[in-house]
């Protein structure tokens, strides 16, 4: 009788939370905001909550549900309305790369590291940082990027050819200050052939460079400590 019981119970709580996401809208599935994701979390707990114990009422479970739906909906509602609270509860954009050029402060306030930026980077099926022209962190923690005009592109190459060529993907060279040794191995130099570098566009020291890089056309992107 009891497995029974948790068999219907599980039925009907399936097609409630089915339900409460659909009263939710589509926005919900589109992205999670940070409310967004404390409301689905809630809702899944109560859930479970309802379906560990067959003697517990489904009140005490389809009440606390309803009432999370019913604050998502007047929340989505009031934002609609006003930009402020909007902001307050789904955030705002950062800008991560702003003209080419890292912005490390906004990084550093989202604890967002060089390797996250890559990895975003690749899943847009950028492969260089030296292509981006802006990078903006959404709310929903989806980085969209907007890259250079081809003519800005191809002006840079022609300016920054070199004699390192390899196939591959770009390989950092410096990431947050530290030399990448292994990676100076696979193109075949050495430090003191990246400082001759560093300090031909105008870095002095290992130190003064957050993040360096180098594609298989040569191609050296810089972005200096300020």
């Amino acid at each position: 009788m009891d497995i029974l019981t948790i068999f219907l119970r599980t039925v009907l709580i399936y097609f409630v939370v089915f339900l409460m996401l659909r009263i939710m809208g589509k926005r919900e599935i589109g992205k999670l905001s940070l409310f967004d994701l404390v409301i689905s979390i809630m809702v899944a707990e109560i859930a479970v909550f309802v379906l560990e114990d067959a003697h517990k009422p489904l009140l005490s479970g389809l009440v606390p549900m309803a009432t999370l739906v019913l604050i998502q909906v007047l929340i989505a509602y009031i934002t609609l309305k006003s930009r402020t609270l909007r902001v307050l509860f789904d955030g705002k954009p950062s800008v991560l790369i702003h003209k080419g050029n890292l912005n490390r402060e906004e990084m550093r306030k989202h604890r967002y590291n060089l390797d996250d930026l890559m990895l975003q980077l690749r899943q847009n099926k950028i492969m260089n940082v030296a292509d981006v022209e802006f990078a903006i962190l959404e709310p929903s923690g989806k980085l969209s990027v907007v890259e250079k005009e081809m003519k800005e592109r191809t002006a840079e190459d022609d300016k920054m050819k070199a004699a390192i060529r390899y196939e591959g993907l770009p390989l950092p060279l410096i990431m947050d200050g530290k030399v990448q040794d292994e990676n100076l191995e696979k193109i075949g130099q050495n430090r003191f052939w990246l400082k001759n570098q560093l300090q031909s566009k105008g870095a002095r020291d290992f130190k003064e460079v957050f993040y360096c890089s180098i594609d298989h056309r040569g191609r050296m992107f810089l972005d200096r400590k300020r």
